[in-house]
């Protein structure tokens, strides 16, 4: 019997020696390996954490006592331990749990986490909560040194340090963010690392916390011998652990970054089970920016510790001094390419649709208030189900009401880029670009092309139907469908999503009675709703579809899809059902 088979709940881990211990290490990295390598996943954090995970559960006693993940991507050895195992042993039941914590599956999980930095000031919320009740439990939160790149991780240590209560902070350290790590903060854990603690200069006693070391992080028996020595310490203090990312698994160890989060793979070699075809937009995009850099124009690409999902590392090797990765900090990465436009740079900065609503104020503030031709590139915008943490049907609707900021949505790559080189040329304000998430797509640029102005595809009656972005072809293929049924319905790519072409909507009066707009975006203060607002005091009547107002959970995007009407079925359907 393998002593992962003896495992129910964490206090079955008491049972075990610290050699049998180190044995269900590595049950437990193959479980992972053979799980992620059909499933793809977060590889590398939690091959890593695997030991740390079982050295906690050992020490405390979950759930009274209480772990907070941040990000919580490196928590699957904890699902595994607390009663979750069929999930990564019964392909059956691969999906049946989230890549993060999530209390709806389990009492031992306390928030719903998917963004980093938060994990501190989760657990130092409880820690009031618990000396509030008089209970005993006890408090950890595990953060990682990449996550200590953003803001709220020092706001939480600041304010953790004057607590004078049970708190237990862990760094977890593998030397890296998604990407390599950046930042003055990285300079001092090495400093840390190398003299095993010992470093005249700590930022954490600098900030008045307790501070011990743990060089050994993924040795079971060294870090129960460390969390026992501060499990009953009556003040906060700091567990510097180092530890090392993909553990277990040569590619994980030879590639890092690329071993974060990886898609399916065959396990035997790393390789991919279904590679990736053909050309894409980010190669289109910086060999657009390419030819503006020949050209004199002094831009610089920014983003926020994720390069390889924009495959800026190229632009990096090729640009050294113009490439700037401010680590998991995205605020900061709009504020400094605010100053930058101020000093007449031009910074592109590449971002996710799901990580920058954590710089929104900077968004509003920083660029929107000082009108500051900044070009943001936007980048897996659209519906999205099965984990509300990186939810990407929420940033049209953020943006787009922003006051002076423009928010594009092109549905091509001739598009695309033309709108990328206006935005670049303009100088009234910033320039968001939602980049299509459907495949790259080509159409001849129209010959009177403007950025902001919506493209008839085709001219019909009756029924308009506009395809925003992404959503262009299926409001072709349904136009299509709509004929079958006897109606010539009007095409229409809009190109922005809060630019209304004035001129535009007006021809479509008289000759239109429904218009039909497709958004792969939520409807509450989305696209749709700015057309209906706009046709409101006419007799023209508007269908938006979109998202609804939501988390969502465990729906696939296919199930979304279809109770948003937005497939073509549906959407042909609720037509017909408006027109009725």
């Amino acid at each position: 019997m393998s002593i992962l088979e003896t495992i129910q709940q964490p206090s079955d881990l008491r049972t075990h020696s610290v050699a049998e211990l180190t044995q269900l290490a590595e049950e437990i990295r193959q479980a992972l390996l053979t799980k992620l390598s059909n499933t793809g996943g977060h590889v590398g954090p939690n091959l890593g954490a695997v030991e740390l995970t079982i050295a906690w559960h050992y020490v405390f006693d979950s759930p009274h006592d209480k772990i907070v993940y941040d990000v919580s991507h490196q928590s699957y050895t904890h699902k595994i331990l607390t009663g979750r195992k069929q999930a990564f042993l019964d392909p059956a039941h691969y999906h049946d749990v989230s890549g993060f914590t999530e209390p709806r599956e389990s009492e031992h999980d306390f928030f719903t986490i998917g963004h980093t930095s938060t994990s501190v000031g989760l657990a130092a919320g409880l820690v009031l909560a618990r000396d509030a009740k008089h209970s005993h439990d006890h408090i950890t939160a595990l953060i990682g040194d990449g996550s200590l790149s953003g803001g709220l991780a020092y706001e939480a240590l600041d304010n953790a340090a004057v607590l004078n209560r049970q708190l237990l902070i862990i760094v977890n350290d593998n030397q890296w963010s998604i990407a390599e790590d950046h930042g003055g903060i990285y300079q001092n854990l090495k400093a840390l690392r190398d003299s095993e603690g010992q470093a005249p200069d700590n930022l954490f006693k600098a900030l008045g916390l307790d501070y011990r070391y743990e060089a050994q992080g993924n040795d079971i028996g060294a870090l129960i011998k460390a969390l026992e020595a501060v499990k009953d310490l009556d003040h906060p203090v700091v567990l510097h652990v180092n530890s090392q990312k993909g553990r277990g698994y040569a590619p994980a160890l030879a590639n890092e970054e690329g071993w974060h989060w990886h898609q399916p793979f065959n396990l035997a070699d790393g390789s991919l089970k279904h590679p990736a075809q053909g050309v894409n937009y980010w190669d289109l995009i910086f060999a657009d920016l390419d030819h503006q850099v020949q050209a004199g124009k002094p831009i610089y690409a920014m983003n926020a510790a994720i390069p390889g999902s924009f495959h800026l590392k190229n632009w990096a090797a090729k640009y050294p001094k113009r490439y700037i990765d401010v680590g998991i900090a995205e605020q900061v990465s709009i504020t400094l390419a605010a100053g930058m436009a101020k000093g007449g740079l031009r910074p592109v900065v590449f971002h996710s649709a799901t990580f920058l609503q954590r710089a929104y104020d900077q968004l509003s503030h920083d660029l929107g208030i000082n009108e500051l031709p900044v070009v943001l590139l936007i980048n897996g915008g659209r519906i999205s189900g099965g984990d509300p943490t990186h939810q990407a049907d929420l940033d049209q609707a953020e943006l787009a009401n922003i006051p002076n900021l423009k928010y594009l949505a092109p549905s091509a790559k001739e598009d695309l880029l033309a709108q990328l080189d206006w935005a670049l040329e303009q100088t009234s304000g910033p320039v968001a670009i939602r980049v299509p998430s459907n495949g790259v797509h080509s159409d001849p640029l129209a010959a009177d092309f403007a950025p902001e102005q919506m493209h008839v595809l085709h001219h019909g009656s009756h029924v308009a139907l506009m395809g925003l972005g992404s959503m262009r072809p299926l409001a072709e293929e349904v136009a299509g469908r709509l004929s079958q049924h006897g109606i010539d319905a009007t095409v229409i790519d809009p190109r922005s999503t809060n630019t209304l072409d004035v001129a535009g909507l007006e021809q479509l009066r008289g000759l239109h009675q429904l218009v039909v707009t497709m958004e792969e975006g939520t409807l509450d203060g989305g696209f749709g709703q700015k057309i209906a607002a706009y046709f409101g005091p006419t007799d023209v009547k508007v269908l938006p579809l979109g998202a609804k107002r939501q988390f969502n959970h465990n729906e696939t995007r296919e199930a979304l899809l279809t109770q948003f009407n937005l497939t073509p079925e549906t959407a042909t359907q609720a037509i017909l059902d408006a027109l009725k």
